[in-house]
């Protein structure tokens, strides 16, 4: 299932104490033990010396976040050559080892060269930027030069983009280590309406790090599998609806859906252009949205990206505190009142908002959404038809793949290692939809953005409104390869249709199962979602890392 992850190490320069440069094969912090990092010691300390550098021990990378990362790192306790391999390392040993999460597709060959040349350069000249040296992973299905783009697929093998999407070259420019590309739902979870999230053909089956035979959702699975259980220090996944939120709330990290606009999506294979974008995530607020101010910028090969006033979200954050701010409450969302569990952790949830200082609102929602589901499928079909054959002829027509017809062509010669466990009904359905320029497509973009829009816009100014607050996700379901997948619960659709901005942070914990909380608003809210998202989780403290149990009842 998928190629082996490749392994590889390049030579430090000469240390005193080289023995402690690299992590060797198959240690995994928080699995096998404790190691300590040291980049620089005196081989006989006398009273010229300068003072002995603490070393960063590598069980506390578990859960380091950028800052502290960073600030290792400035001290000459940690190098991003040893970060980085350190992150090799631990894939190793648990992605397709251990409790094999099959998070991740591939290890770039150029990482640990990546983070030597940053280590250079920060010795040099200091650090670009808060992601120097910082090993991320993106999405499988986001373009990244030296490695195969597959969405999942493997009628994708032979797509070997020539140039970084505009996320990546962004991210690189910052001073990332591009450490590889995460798993994901074969073709972003767009080819059957029976799928299984976290699934592809190329990288098998993504697990919940925290029960492993639970359901990661999805289609940005591995993206967040891997932040929640340590793969990287972040990631990046991509949404259309859901594909961002439901991960992240599902394993236990936080999530951004930017503004449709505020993120290219130049390189990304797509889904629907009226709602697809990329968002960052990450196991804090502050390391998602370190991940944001690096992504976001105009891109005029991106039709829909919008130029907008720069921003320092950072700096948005505030001081935790919620005074003035007024929420909504939505009571109006897929599966609303059917998990009692849910919903009494989302009440506690709500009192802990008031308790910063907020004003609730409850319930706050303005308007029925009648018809947004069907207005949505014609729209996401139509364009999908005509985006992937755009993405194809843009990218050589690889392996054979100009058209969505080829793709379907490719699964119905390929049924056992393509459709081994659902169809292509979806991909089927897309095929048979009306061009762009026909009156069904257009009617039903017109319908669903008006719908999901002023479902929000109303319920913000009828209540003087800064934002809306629902519950993400539900626990996560047992995964089943038989029936697909078992949402009981969703909030995403909305701010998805709309392209409005989500953020998702952790909410509390069902037994052994992460749940999040949404929190959306108007177009380009991202300041005061943010604000709202890191005064809940700094007051909460839910996140816990995964324990990788094999079951539970």
């Amino acid at each position: 299932m998928g190629r082996k992850l490749r392994r590889m190490t390049i030579k430090t320069r000469p240390n005193c104490c080289d023995s402690g440069i690299l992590l060797r094969r198959g240690v995994a912090i928080a699995i096998l033990g404790v190691f300590s990092f040291a980049i620089g010691c005196s081989p006989r300390g006398d009273a010229a010396d300068p003072p002995a550098v603490v070393p960063f021990a590598a069980e506390d990378i578990v859960e380091a976040d950028i800052m502290s990362l960073q600030d290792a790192m400035s001290r000459g306790s940690l190098s991003a050559v040893q970060l980085t391999q350190h992150y090799i390392d631990r894939v190793e040993a648990i992605n397709l080892s251990g409790p094999e999460l099959h998070a991740v597709l591939e290890i770039h060959p150029d990482a640990l060269a990546q983070a030597q040349a940053l280590d250079d350069e920060l010795a040099a000249t200091g650090a670009r930027s808060p992601l120097h040296g910082i090993p991320l992973l993106l999405k499988g299905n986001i373009d990244v030069a030296g490695l195969p783009n597959t969405a999942g697929s493997l009628a994708l093998v032979g797509n070997f983009p020539s140039a970084d999407a505009f996320v990546a070259s962004r991210l690189r420019a910052a001073g990332a280590v591009i450490l590889g590309t995460a798993n994901l739902s074969e073709w972003a979870n767009f080819r059957s309406t029976n799928s299984s999230s976290g699934w592809s053909s190329v990288g098998g089956q993504t697990r919940n790090p925290y029960v492993l035979d639970h359901n990661p959702c999805g289609s940005s699975s591995g993206s967040a599998v891997a932040v929640s259980a340590s793969l990287a220090v972040a990631a990046v996944g991509t949404e259309t609806d859901g594909s961002v939120v439901c991960p992240s709330g599902i394993n236990g990290v936080v999530g951004i859906k930017p503004t449709l606009g505020l993120v290219s999506r130049s390189g990304i294979i797509p889904i629907a252009h009226s709602q697809d974008t990329a968002g960052p995530m990450g196991r804090t607020v502050r390391d998602a949205v370190t991940l944001l101010q690096a992504m976001v910028a105009f891109d005029p090969a991106d039709g829909g990206s919008t130029e907008r006033p720069e921003v320092d979200y950072l700096s948005s954050l505030g001081d935790g505190r919620l005074d003035g701010i007024r929420i909504g409450v939505r009571r109006a969302y897929f599966g609303s009142g059917a998990l009692p569990e849910v919903e009494a952790c989302f009440t506690e949830a709500l009192a802990a908002l008031e308790g910063l200082g907020a004003e609730l609102v409850d319930p706050a929602d303005a308007r029925d959404t009648e018809g947004l589901g069907s207005a949505e499928d014609v729209v996401l079909d139509a364009e999908f038809k005509t985006d992937i054959a755009a993405y194809l002829e843009a990218h050589g027509s690889p392996n054979g793949m100009a058209t969505l017809a080829d793709l379907i062509a490719f699964n119905a010669a390929n049924p056992d290692s393509v459709m081994p466990h659902f169809g292509q009904e979806v991909f089927e359905r897309a095929q048979a939809a009306a061009p762009l320029d026909d009156p069904t497509y257009l009617d039903a973009l017109r319908e669903s953005k008006a719908i999901a829009q002023a479902a929000i816009d109303d319920a913000l100014a009828l209540n003087d409104l800064n934002a809306l607050v629902a519950p993400t996700n539900s626990p996560a379901w047992r995964t089943d390869h038989e029936n697909g997948d078992d949402f009981a619960l969703s909030s995403s659709q909305l701010p998805a249709v709309s392209g409005y901005p989500a953020v998702t942070v952790p909410m509390c914990f069902v037994g052994e199962f992460p749940v999040g909380l949404s929190i959306s608003g108007a177009a380009f809210s991202e300041e005061t979602l943010l604000r709202i998202a890191y005064a809940f989780e700094q007051a909460t403290g839910v996140r816990r890392a995964p324990r990788f149990l094999p079951t539970m009842e």
